[in-house]
């Protein structure tokens, strides 16, 4: 069988992830993931795209990287269990600068309702955060008609630990089951995969 290399990092997702290795940040979205977005980026020529969780920008990279001069996109950063207010506000400034030169990118630190300004959204990654359990009605209206949602860090059921076994997935009861959406579960690499949904009504 023939294989083929894995296409490198574009640059903007380098300096991504050289800042995350600095930081010693390990949450930041898998290569697969980002390329994914990568490729639904490049689809909307004018529109407006979201994220939630930017890290230290690793997903947001990705996506600017393809993101057309008509588009925007708006990351905030909102996770505010994980560290310190000073943590994050250092991270929420590193970020910005990373994009310092993108005029139609947004970098902003608060709770991730405040991305709901500036939805609705051609295509919204929910990754940071718990949004995508609490509130997913939420997240569906702040999409367009025909927009996408992608959502990540979904474990294959083979992969679960013990304690999992017998229990119901709320995240896919829900979205892969809502009469709003059309969905999809997407295996990115062999223990990880996401869900790709689109809004229908």
């Amino acid at each position: 069988m023939t294989t083929y290399p894995i296409t490198s990092s574009p640059s903007l997702v380098q300096q991504a992830e050289f800042l995350a290795a600095q930081l010693e940040f390990t949450q930041s979205s898998l290569p697969e993931v980002g390329r994914l977005l990568h490729v639904l980026t490049s689809h909307i020529t004018q529109g407006q795209i979201g994220e939630i969780g930017s890290g230290c920008g690793v997903g947001a990279a990705w996506i600017v990287s393809a993101l057309h001069p008509d588009s925007t996109l708006i990351t905030i950063e909102s996770d505010v269990l994980r560290q310190a207010a000073s943590r994050l506000r250092q991270l929420a400034k590193l970020v910005q600068q990373l994009f310092a030169d993108k005029s139609n990118v947004r970098a902003l630190l608060g709770d991730w309702r405040d991305l709901l300004i500036y939805a609705p959204f051609d295509l919204l990654f929910a990754d940071g955060g718990k949004a995508k359990v609490t509130e997913p009605q939420t997240l569906i209206t702040a999409l367009k008609p025909g927009g996408f949602i992608l959502l990540d860090d979904l474990t294959p059921e083979e992969y679960w630990p013990p304690e999992w076994h017998g229990r119901t997935d709320p995240i896919r009861e829900f979205w892969l089951k809502d009469p709003r959406i059309a969905a999809t579960e997407i295996r990115v690499t062999a223990k990880n995969s996401v869900i790709l949904a689109t809004r229908i009504q």
